[in-house]
């Protein structure tokens, strides 16, 4: 269980507080790292003994003389959510090394934890990764995500949601993030991880649209000093095997949603998302024919009059125009195009080639 990187890790770092050699050795007695090289590979009897008794064995002079590989000092067990994974040695006399051997056996057993559990923990994930891209892939699930998914209970009716985090910048603590991330959404991750080298995904347990645009406002302050991000919030979908139906959502979201806007639902955009389906030389036919003869200004008065649901005053003062401005614009519109844009059905036709010229 305690790797070769691991027991160099531990001989490097406890020696340099002690100034006294260590070796760190397998379940077999096999020496994985020492501060005397030439001993690596080799068999310790004494950390053997040590593995079998599962005790602290002390060495004497007397005892190196005897046994294989061994010099005087002591060798504790190591032990890791119960179960023994290797030794730590010390060299040197061992009425010096009392007051120090179970605060070397303590901090050893310390690093230990620290590094499996992290790596298990980066092993999770990377696993939940792949259930993520399978899930989104269109393509049969294999038999081992299939398991993963009921004997972790994804199988069972709730809600999910995806949601995309797209990064203008790649980020350089992107573990850190992720752990971020894990915090602000205690209990609702299904999984997290890179999509893309900029782009982190969400697979979410869905708590409704309030509470999850919430949290998601404090991510875009959590990166506000660092990185300028936009989210795509996607559909939620009521199994685990529809999550691809969400990302796609999200993915449109990002995709159709303006430049500059941060948050953006899949909703928002669904319209546009749906007519972008259609072949581009028909659309741009459609925009050509419906507002290809107006010029800048007249397509901007045309925006800022549907984002006002067509209130004149709305759309005067959020253009900082006169009213009379104003009418005379959509006067002008109606003569280029042939639409009026007070009409409902004009309206429509308007509106769309807008959104598809965007």
């Amino acid at each position: 269980m305690i790797t070769k990187q691991l027991a160099e890790e531990i001989v490097e770092q406890t020696m340099i507080r002690l100034n006294r050699n260590l070796n760190v050795m397998d379940t077999n007695g096999m020496i994985l790292a020492s501060g005397h090289k030439e001993r690596i590979d080799s068999i310790h009897e004494g950390a053997a003994e040590a593995v079998k008794s599962g005790t602290t064995v002390w060495l004497t002079e007397t005892d190196a003389a005897t046994l294989r590989g061994v010099k005087p000092g002591v060798n504790l067990p190591v032990r890791f959510q119960g179960e023994l994974v290797g030794v730590i040695g010390v060299t040197g006399d061992p009425d010096e090394l009392k007051e120090i051997s179970e605060l070397v056996q303590l901090t050893t057993e310390m690093m230990i934890h620290q590094s499996l559990i992290t790596s298990s923990i980066e092993w999770n994930r990377k696993r939940d990764e792949l259930i993520f891209e399978e899930l989104t892939s269109g393509q049969p699930l294999s038999a081992a995500v299939r398991e993963r998914i009921l004997q972790i209970g994804l199988d069972k009716k709730t809600s999910y949601v995806t949601v995309l985090i797209e990064l203008e910048k790649p980020p350089l603590l992107s573990q850190r993030i992720i752990e971020q991330l894990e915090t602000r959404f205690h209990g609702q991750v299904i999984a997290v991880g890179h999509s893309q080298l900029n782009e982190i995904f969400l697979l979410l347990t869905n708590d409704g649209p309030v509470k999850l645009e919430t949290k998601l406002q404090g991510v875009i302050q959590l990166f506000k000093k660092t990185n300028f991000v936009r989210i795509g919030m996607g559909t939620a979908v009521d199994t685990i095997f529809d999550v691809r139906d969400s990302y796609l959502a999200a993915k449109n979201a990002l995709a159709f949603g303006m430049p500059g806007q941060q948050l953006i639902r899949y909703e928002d955009v669904e319209l546009l998302a749906l007519l972008k389906c259609n072949p581009q030389t028909e659309l741009d036919r459609f925009t050509d024919r419906v507002i290809g003869k107006l010029n800048t200004p007249l397509c901007e008065t045309l925006t800022a009059y549907f984002a006002c649901n067509r209130n004149n005053a709305e759309a005067a003062d959020a253009l900082a125009i006169h009213r009379h401005t104003l009418s005379y614009r959509l006067k002008k519109i109606k003569e280029v195009t042939g639409l009026d844009p007070a009409h409902f059905q004009d309206a429509v036709s308007l509106h769309l080639a807008l959104l598809i010229q965007k």
